[in-house]
C-alpha cells in the first residue's frame, strides 16, 4: 500500500525532522506571501538580517524581535503613549503652553518671575499680569523678545501680541451701581 502523501493523520505519528521541515515550508510560504502584499518589514529589501537594532535587542521599529510589526495594542514608553494621546485629542498646544506657564520662571528669569504671571493665551495673545507699573513698562519693552521665545517653544505663530496688565487700582467705596442710572435721583422721579 502506497504511503499517504498527507501523513498519518495523527501529528504526533509524524517524526520530529519531518514537522520542522513542513512548518519552515509553511513560514516561508507565509513570509513570501507577506512581501509580496508589502507587509513583510524589513531594512533591506527581503533580508531581516540586516535590520538595524537599538542596544535592548527591538529593532528600529521598536518591536523586539525579528521582523515583528509594531501593533497599536503593543507596549509603549509612557512618553509615546502620552504624546500619542497629546495629539489624537489636540491637547498638544494646550500642554505646551501649560508647561510654559508652569515653568514660568525658568522661561523668563526668576527676577520678572517674581513680579509678572501669565493669566492666559486665547487667540494668539499672551495676557501677562505684572504686580506693578514699572514692571508692567518692562514686560511691554520685552514683548518681541517674549513672542520669538514663545513661538521656539511652542510653534511658530502660537503667541502673536503679548498684553500685558498693571496692578489694579484702588476699590471703589460705596454701593452697586445700576448702568446708566444716575444715582439715587433716579428714583424720585
Amino acid at each position: 500500500m502506497p504511503p499517504d502523501p498527507a501523513g498519518p493523520a495523527d501529528p504526533a505519528d509524524v517524526p520530529k525532522d519531518e514537522r520542522r521541515r513542513r512548518a519552515a515550508e509553511a513560514l516561508a510560504e507565509a513570509v513570501g506571501d507577506a512581501r509580496a502584499r508589502g507587509d513583510w518589514p524589513s531594512a533591506k529589501a527581503g533580508d531581516p538580517s540586516h535590520r538595524p537594532s537599538n542596544d535592548d535587542g527591538r529593532s528600529a521599529s521598536g518591536a523586539l524581535g525579528s521582523g515583528r510589526r509594531v501593533r497599536r495594542d503593543d507596549p509603549q514608553p509612557l512618553s509615546t503613549a502620552i504624546g500619542k494621546l497629546l495629539s489624537d485629542q489636540g491637547w498638544k498646544e494646550q500642554a505646551a503652553v501649560g508647561s510654559v506657564f508652569s515653568n514660568w520662571e525658568d522661561f523668563v528669569g526668576s527676577d520678572l518671575a517674581a513680579h509678572t504671571r501669565p493669566d492666559g493665551l486665547t487667540e494668539g495673545e499672551l495676557v501677562i499680569a505684572a504686580d506693578s507699573t514699572a514692571w508692567a513698562t518692562q514686560v511691554r519693552l520685552l514683548a518681541s523678545m517674549l513672542v520669538r521665545r514663545l513661538n521656539a517653544e511652542l510653534g511658530e505663530g502660537t503667541v502673536k501680541r503679548v498684553k500685558v496688565r498693571g496692578p489694579s487700582g484702588p476699590r471703589r467705596r460705596g454701593g452697586w451701581r445700576v448702568p446708566g442710572s444716575r444715582g439715587h435721583g433716579d428714583t424720585y422721579g
